[in-house]
Order: C-alpha cells, then sequence, then structure tokens
C-alpha cells in the first residue's frame, strides 16, 4: 500500500505516518513546515516539501506516485484566530482540500481519509453526535464542514470512498508548544518553561474533552482496512470533560511549580465541547484511553527534552477588530 500523508510534519499528521509505517504502508508526506517539523517526520517516509494549495504541485506529487490512500491532516487549525484570518483559513483548509480532492478521483485513489473536528457542530449541542446537525460558529468549522459536504458530493458523483474523523483537544509529544494561537496544553508546558503565567481566557470553567495522540493517530491510520468505516463520520478521542482551569492545574503540579495563572478577558468562543464516541468503539473496537495526568506527563517528558520554544506572531491578520487584547497587543510589540 502506498499512502500520502498530508500535514505529515506536523503533531496529528507525523503520528499517523508514522502508525501507517508501522501497518506497512509506503508513505509520502506532504508539508510545507509552515507549522511542523522536519524531524517529526518518520526516516522511513519520504518528505517532499510544499503546500496542498499549490495545485500544480499536488497534481505533480500525484501523477508521480499511484497513492492508494490519502490521510489529509494538512490545515491551520486555530478556531479562535480563524475570525480574523478569513481569507487565510479558507485557502488553506479549503482550497487547499479541494486540490486533494481533485487529485485523488483524478488518479483513483481508494480511499480519502479527512481529519475534520469536531468545531463543525458549533454550540450548545454536547455531547456532541455524529447525528446531530452540523452548526459551526467559526470559519474554521465552517471550511472542516464544507470539506465534509464535499467528500459527500466526490462520492456520489465519481466514487470516491472517504472516511472523516471528527477530533476534538488532542495533544501530545510533537505538538508544536511554540505556537500561541492554539493547542492550550502546548502553550501552557511553554508558559511553566519560560517561567511565564499560564494564560486563560475568561475564568477558566469552559470544558474540553482532552485526547491524548495516541488514542487518536492510531485508529485514523488502520481505518482504511475496516470497510464498515467508508464513506462515514466518526467522532475520535476521548470521553471525560475537564475545565480549562484544571488542565492548567494539572500541568503545573506535573512540572514540580504552583500554578501561577493569569486569567485574560473572555473570546467568542464555545462554552462546552465533548463528545459521544459509541459509534467509533462499534465500528473499531472498544479501547482504554490515556488519562489526563498521565498523558500531561507523558507530553512533559517530551516536552522537557525539547526545551520551550519562542512563540512567534502570526503576521498575516486581516481583520484586527474586535481581536482579544492580549493577541493584538502582543502582535503590535513583536512585529
Amino acid at each position: 500500500m502506498r499512502s500520502l500523508v498530508t500535514g505529515g510534519a506536523g503533531f496529528i499528521g507525523s503520528h499517523v505516518a508514522r502508525h501507517c509505517l508501522e501497518l506497512g504502508h509506503e508513505v509520502v508526506v506532504l508539508d510545507d513546515l509552515s507549522g511542523g517539523f522536519e524531524q517529526n517526520v518518520p526516516r522511513a517516509a519520504r518528505l517532499i516539501e510544499g503546500s496542498v494549495t499549490d495545485h500544480a504541485l499536488v497534481e505533480r506529487v500525484f501523477a508521480e506516485s499511484k497513492f492508494d490512500f490519502v490521510y489529509h491532516l494538512a490545515a491551520y487549525a486555530a478556531e479562535g484566530l480563524s475570525h480574523f484570518i478569513r481569507r487565510f483559513n479558507y485557502t488553506n483548509n479549503l482550497v487547499g482540500s479541494a486540490n486533494l480532492i481533485n487529485a485523488a478521483v483524478a488518479h483513483s485513489v481508494r480511499c480519502l481519509v479527512f481529519t475534520s473536528s469536531i468545531a463543525v457542530y458549533g454550540a450548545a449541542q454536547t455531547p456532541m453526535e455524529e447525528d446531530q446537525t452540523p452548526l459551526p460558529e467559526d470559519p474554521y468549522g465552517i471550511s472542516k464542514y464544507a470539506v465534509e459536504l464535499d467528500l459527500r458530493s466526490a462520492h456520489a458523483m465519481f466514487g470516491l470512498d472517504f472516511i472523516v474523523f471528527r477530533p476534538h483537544n488532542v495533544y501530545g509529544e510533537h505538538q508544536n508548544i511554540g505556537d500561541r494561537y492554539r493547542n492550550v496544553i502546548g502553550i501552557f508546558m511553554n508558559q511553566v518553561m519560560r517561567g511565564e503565567p499560564m494564560t486563560i481566557f475568561g475564568d477558566g470553567t469552559q470544558t474540553r474533552a482532552f485526547s491524548h495522540i495516541h488514542d487518536v493517530a492510531p485508529l485514523i491510520a488502520r481505518s482504511v482496512d475496516i470497510p464498515e468505516a467508508r464513506n462515514d463520520v466518526f467522532n475520535v478521542g476521548a470521553d471525560q470533560p475537564y475545565t480549562v482551569r484544571a488542565v492548567a492545574e494539572a500541568v503545573a503540579r506535573v512540572f514540580g511549580v504552583e500554578p501561577r495563572i493569569e486569567f485574560l478577558p473572555a473570546r467568542l468562543e464555545v462554552e462546552h465541547a465533548f463528545s459521544q464516541h459509541d459509534k467509533a468503539q462499534r465500528v473499531f473496537g472498544r479501547h482504554s484511553c490515556i488519562g489526563l495526568e498521565d498523558g500531561i506527563e507523558r507530553m512533559a517528558r517530551w516536552a522537557r527534552s525539547h526545551g520551550a520554544r519562542e512563540t512567534q506572531p502570526f503576521t498575516r491578520i486581516e481583520l484586527d477588530r474586535n481581536l482579544p487584547p492580549s493577541w493584538a497587543q502582543w502582535t503590535r510589540a513583536k512585529s
């Protein structure tokens, strides 16, 4: 089997690439290294540096290799920031996906596995279940749901099989802890290692079910071997929600420091987000999930070995109206 993993130098993508290799796949990684790192790519995989938004490159990659499967994980996954970077968001997350779907159809790919997000559900639908009508509230969720709909259309018109996963709040080794705008556990760890207070928007009572990478990536990789998974959508991740404040306190415990928390003005975001996983368990089988404290300890060991990272501002803000004050001040100070 030959598989293409987009975003394979990034967080979830690099783990999926590794698990695909363990399943005996020949793996090609396509990544522009804008949010990932070359050292994340498994040694046995071939890295092609470039973006899914480059349709000519995508076509060339598909023409050079006869892919059986495509695992599409390349995205800029920042729900809160997506309000202020609409053009960037839709170009990377929607237009880039369309390029891949075109190529997958043209080159008779057997199945395209797409990593969507529970951001498609929006608010007030907890616990989130696959049969609920998606009502995304931010451009990131909108772009993800649009790709889901396009895959259904491509299946109906061209017979392209697909599998959609909606993971949520995934954390673990290889995460870019230097990204200030997304992945709160990585943000907390980087802040602690830099001697800074952990920053929380609002009062920290918002809840999320944080999912360790090892409960997500192996399932995505082996999904192509399960016929019952084809042309369907699955929530994947942890069941137990925690408050953001409780997570900050857990990170402090693991690092052996007193929790120093700076509460920032609340931003527009879904207050509670966690989902049901009964459907995935029926199709893929039950497995025990890594608990939050254990998962944070695993990630912390990796983070300590790599050290803190310099946080970089996002320099392509398109709308600064209603931008959270901390982001606006920080961006102005660094740009």
